[in-house]
């Protein structure tokens, strides 16, 4: 592999003459008030063109351009033909294709796999702005429009989609993506090392076909070359020792066992030397070491296999250790090389430094892009996370080796974001990234990162190597919040309250100055056979947070609520576990109005437990203790019904789930039962968040409503405690009963049916 060499090292191609543009162009006019006559790389992309740090195409495209490179952009280009990918001309180096910062499927299917009515990636929201499975047919299009012209294929689709992997929508095992999209070199990871030296040995005239030695970069080949030394993982379960077959003309009826021994043929003296082979130890050569892993035809028919596959490929995702893998797609080799070295701060702040406009492409006009208004005042200050969770692709996609910017380049954008970005408020939506406090959080020696093979840095306790010093962030903090035109810094990203609590200072700082009334966490489940599955901390983490979390928002005067997620049908949950959730969330007073069902999302070690019975956190073989799988649509439903046990519509479900279950004590109208023995009218019922919902057309006059958070409301606003209104309700109900049993009936007539209050 090539040693990683720093971003700003490269010599600039000739283009660097013509400067930043105020925007990528997006078409031929853009292109001549540049002064351009061609693009040496075209970026494709799914999403809307919005020249701001948080989207890909900005980054890989204001990258090339600072290497002197002339980068034109398409986003969401019309599919159904080749002429949208011909209007800025044929590229002379290669098409960039990427299907956006989300999985396609994912961003146009819902966990039910039904179609979403939105797109927060296009102007106005609308959907349908791009295909399924878009890396795939831009790719095949852009191939369409000009054959000869390389297609690179990056983002985080063709990331999770690298390998051969279970595809949720079509309920089944599908090719590496690059065989399907005809590309001819695919990016995986954080690709801005591997996009720089590709563009810049293209740009000196070597062909795609040749790149071979770049980190983070998938190709296909004829055979393993000379000189690497290739590693069988292609079988789990190996065979014993295999005795010598007796002579089947022997008749053994009348043999001793010393005679059979020697029917079996001569027997090897375990004293007598022999001549010792010495092999290449593939520790030796890890660099030159090749994992071949079973073939796509192979995990397509045997799930255990794809389990198999799937724990290996986690296994090798350290760059400090990885090796390369290769896996057989009919007659050729997919092949894989490590992970890409991690960037350092001074890279980092290369590359947040470009010269964003950090506003959508003026195209838009004034169509608003819901992705980039909720990211608008926010900015990122690290990459990666070691925390694992099954159910996430961010450690699969940005890796596990934190990646920080120095709190100068961070000052920069926050003064930037207050200068130049219209409608600046003074408030900084978020300081984060896919975690909230991980920021130069890292293993306390560089030697033992290096060799590390742990999937998780935090499960199932924290390891004793990792550094928990969360000193540097909230010295950011308390810079950030004292820059002039700065009022207020709210963390939005998701918190990992089990590194949290390890900082009592850094809880306290958050609490007291960054939680703008709620702050979402994400404990996912309370019980142990779920959690384990999701690599997830205990309950017990929640709680020592929570205790800290109230302390400290008394201390400062304020009152303010957690917000806790939690995901319901996860490999490894049963109903019971479901029903437990269910019971500590009214214990607790959480009633959420918006749950999660599991996603099985490409590649994700979830993902393989779904599809394969089989936990990938352990050896695989086909004896290995299976995994409870929650498949069917009617078990997903009760599963969410539980997280939504306040919900009438999902009563009659619960009642007989319970039932069956043998905890009809847990049906009934006091205070300890989970769900009433009655059943409102339908239209008797209306969700919390519709009715904390602001009506369409009415002007926000005073308080400003807002969606449900699952949290009791507040006593200021006027609202009042669930408990109560529940222990009222079940009061009125049961006088009503009373009613009913003491009423006399006569003439005829009927008694009235009792109804549930409201």
């Amino acid at each position: 592999m090539q040693a990683a060499k720093p971003l700003f090292d490269y010599p600039k191609y000739w283009a660097e003459c013509f400067g930043p543009a105020p925007f990528l162009p997006m078409s031929r006019e853009e292109m001549d008030q540049l002064g351009w006559d061609s693009c040496d790389i075209i970026i494709v992309t799914g999403d809307a063109y919005v020249d701001h740090p948080s989207f890909g195409m900005a980054i890989i495209g204001r990258l090339l351009e600072a290497q002197g490179f002339r980068v034109g952009i398409i986003a969401q280009p019309d599919w159904r033909s080749k002429d949208d990918f011909m209007k800025l001309g044929e590229p002379n180096l290669f098409f960039g294709v990427a299907a956006g910062n989300m999985d396609s499927m994912i961003n146009r299917y819902t966990a039910d796999k039904k179609i979403r009515s939105d797109d927060a990636y296009t102007p106005g929201g609308q959907a349908g702005k791009r295909p399924d499975r878009a890396s795939l047919v831009y790719s095949q299009r852009c191939k369409e429009a000009f054959s000869h012209v390389p297609v690179v294929l990056g983002g985080i689709e063709a990331s999770l989609r690298r390998i051969a992997h279970y595809d949720y929508w079509q309920d089944k095992v599908r090719r590496s993506i690059l065989m399907d999209a005809t590309a001819d070199i695919l990016l995986y990871g954080n690709a801005e090392r591997a996009v720089v030296e590709i563009a810049q040995r293209l740009s000196r005239g070597e062909k795609v076909e040749a790149i071979t030695d770049v980190r983070g970069t998938a190709f296909i080949r004829r055979d393993t070359p000379e000189g690497w030394f290739e590693v069988d993982s292609t079988r789990i379960d190996r065979p014993g020792r295999v005795d010598k077959i007796i002579n089947p003309y022997v008749n053994t009826q009348d043999m001793d066992a010393c005679a059979i021994e020697q029917a079996r043929g001569p027997v090897e003296d375990p004293n007598e030397a022999k001549v010792v082979q010495i092999l290449d130890s593939p520790r030796m050569t890890r660099d030159k070491t090749v994992i071949r892993l079973p073939s796509f035809e192979k995990v397509r028919n045997d799930p255990v296999l794809y389990a198999h596959a799937n724990r290996v490929l986690h296994l090798e995702t350290n760059p400090g250790n990885a090796r390369a893998l290769v896996q057989k797609h009919g007659e050729v080799d997919v092949w894989f090389n490590p992970p890409p070295i991690p960037m350092t701060t001074e890279e980092m702040d290369y590359v947040f430094g470009m010269p964003y406009a950090r506003v959508p492409h003026p195209a838009y006009g004034k169509e608003k892009i819901p992705a980039y208004e909720m990211i608008r005042f926010s900015v990122n200050i690290m990459r990666g996370c070691f925390g694992g969770c099954t159910f996430c692709s961010i450690t699969e996609h940005e890796g596990r080796i934190i990646q920080n910017r120095s709190h100068e380049s961070i000052i920069r954008e926050i003064e930037e974001m207050r200068d130049k970005v219209p409608g600046f408020t003074g408030v900084v939506s978020d300081l984060g990234g896919p975690t909230a406090n991980m920021y130069r959080i890292a293993c306390k020696d560089p030697e033992i990162e290096k060799h590390c093979r742990k999937p998780s840095c935090v499960f199932p306790g924290i390891c004793e190597n990792l550094n928990t010093d969360h000193s540097s962030l909230i010295e950011l903090y308390r810079k950030a919040r004292a820059l002039p035109g700065v009022k207020k810094i709210l963390i939005a990203s998701g918190l990992r309250y089990d590194l949290a609590v390890e900082s009592p200072e850094y809880v306290k700082e958050l609490v007291t100055h960054h939680v703008g009334g709620y702050l979402k966490i994400a404990p996912e489940h309370t019980e142990r056979g779920p959690l384990d599955k999701m690599m997830k901390p205990g309950i017990g983490s929640y709680d020592r947070f929570k205790q800290m979390f109230e302390k400290y928002s008394k201390e400062a005067g304020k009152e303010q609520y957690l917000i806790p997620y939690f995901i319901a049908a996860h490999p490894g949950t049963t109903d019971e576990d479901m029903m437990n959730l269910a019971l500590w969330l009214k214990r607790n007073g959480f009633r959420a109005d918006q749950v999660q069902a599991f996603y099985p999302s490409p590649m994700a070690t979830a993902t393989a437990m779904y599809h394969s019975g089989k936990n990938p956190l352990r050896k695989v073989t086909y004896k290995s203790d299976g995994v409870t799988i929650v498949k069917s649509e009617q078990q997903r439903r009760l599963h969410k019904a539980f997280l939504r046990y306040h919900d009438p519509k999902g009563w009659p479900m619960l009642r007989e789930a319970l039932e069956r279950m043998g905890r009809s004590d847990l049906i009934g109208n006091g205070k300890h039962h989970l769900i009433p023995t009655y059943q409102p009218q339908t239209d008797e019922y209306q969700s919390a968040r519709r009715k904390n919902s602001t009506p369409a057309g009415s002007k926000k006059v005073g308080k400003i409503l807002t969606q449900h958070n699952g949290l009791p409301p507040r006593a200021s606003d006027g609202g009042k405690p669930w408990d109560k209104r529940e222990q009222a309700k079940a009061a009125a109900f049961a006088k009503l009963q009373e009613q009913k049993k003491g009423g006399k009936s006569g003439g005829g007539k009927k008694k009235p049916r009792p109804v549930a209050p409201r």
